[in-house]
């Protein structure tokens, strides 16, 4: 059986300034044609489907698309996807039933109550089962009538939800199995500050959402969505495939790819890397503002300008601006920093706790548990 993993699309994103629709769907139609070339026979979609838990008509449409296109190339296979952190639960819940007929998984809930189980997916080829538990974005609070509480009546840790979430299934690891789940894995002794993280990432302060990736050692195959870098979690079969396209400028130069899995008889499980090749590049061009001009392009830039001299700025923008029409941000090198900019770049350099600290002051240790809760809950959303 042949598995094409991908996670975290973002349909709907924006770079800095600039709507990616057009790029998005020239990727999009890039992996249909992929999975075509190499007969996949299940597509999965490990979380943040859309970059926003309403998104707008123009990306409903295109993820209609692509999910049309991926059901006309390959009509006998299954595509499942899970909900991510940026994505609406119950948006991608909708017609569940319905579009399982048609070999369309799509699970926008992970279990709630104490009857209710991850779902599970299964299928047949000439080894035999292979049996895919979808997982979408776990909460602790979305769970805790199956978990439980903390003796003090909280949640539980998102490391302890998750194991026990798991370890409730009834896995029968004589046969194959698949796990799909968006989440914050960490490998066997690493710590999350060790993680490279890129910058259109949700980031929890204090890192509160990692989990210990010993409990996906149950699965033949664990296909993770949330990190937009390719990442192995400590072996060849636990893995982030990342974004099919750069979402930052911290994932310029980045080679993006699917994860192309073939699981054969128990224990027999290859994987490879399919590169994909976008219509506009994200990348920054640094020099004199001459040197720079000389690279003029139609990609996504950053510009760093070296010039010692002043620089008349309105000119300076219309002339960039003519050179690469999808200028994302223009940054000076060598100008002269007040004070009040010095200030300026230290407190960018802060993170949002930080930032909040330094404002409110004085907190003890149970209101910086307060607010950290505060910041969690709104940069994560409501789902």
């Amino acid at each position: 059986m042949k598995i094409f993993h991908l996670s975290d699309l973002h349909i709907g994103l924006k770079l800095i300034n600039q709507d990616l629709l057009e790029d998005q769907r020239f990727i999009l139609q890039q992996i249909v044609q992929k999975a075509k070339e190499n007969k996949a026979d299940v597509i999965v979609i490990a979380g943040d489907i859309y970059d926003k838990s309403v998104p707008s008509a123009e990306s409903v449409d295109l993820f209609d698309e692509f999910v049309f296109d991926m059901t006309k190339a390959l009509p006998d296979a299954h595509i499942m996807m899970i909900s991510g952190n940026h994505d609406s639960a119950s948006r991608v819940n909708v017609f569940r039933k319905i579009l399982q007929r048609q070999r369309v998984h799509m699970i926008g809930f992970p279990p709630e109550k104490e009857e209710d189980h991850i779902e599970k997916i299964t299928l047949e080829d000439e080894f035999g089962k292979v049996n895919f538990y979808l997982l979408p974005f776990v909460k602790p609070s979305m769970v805790k009538a199956i978990v439980g509480t903390s003796e003090n009546g909280n949640n539980l840790s998102y490391d302890e939800t998750l194991h026990k979430l798991i370890e409730r299934e009834d896995i029968d690891e004589r046969e194959r199995n698949v796990i799909v789940s968006h989440q914050f894995y960490l490998p066997i002794g690493c710590n999350a500050e060790d993680v490279e993280r890129m910058d259109s990432e949700i980031h929890t302060v204090g890192n509160i959402d990692e989990v210990k990736s010993d409990i996906l050692e149950r699965f033949d195959y664990a296909a993770l969505g949330h990190i937009h870098k390719p990442m192995k979690v400590g072996s060849e079969f636990v893995r982030y495939c990342g974004t099919p396209i750069a979402c930052s400028l911290s994932e310029k130069n980045q080679q993006k790819s699917i994860i192309e899995v073939e699981l054969l008889e128990k224990g027999n499980v290859h994987t490879k890397t399919i590169d994909l090749k976008p219509l506009r590049e994200v990348k920054q061009i640094k020099g004199t503002l001459k040197e720079v001009l000389e690279q003029k392009c139609d990609d996504y830039v950053s510009v760093v300008l070296t010039d010692e001299v002043d620089l008349n700025i309105f000119d300076m923008n219309d002339r960039l601006r003519n050179a690469f029409p999808r200028l994302l941000e223009v940054h000076r090198e060598n100008v002269k920093k007040s004070e009040y900019a010095e200030n300026i770049e230290q407190m960018q350099s802060l993170d949002v706790f930080e930032l909040c600290n330094c404002f409110l002051q004085d907190l003890d240790d149970k209101e910086k548990e307060i607010l950290k809760d505060i910041i969690n809950t709104v940069q994560g959303g409501d789902n």
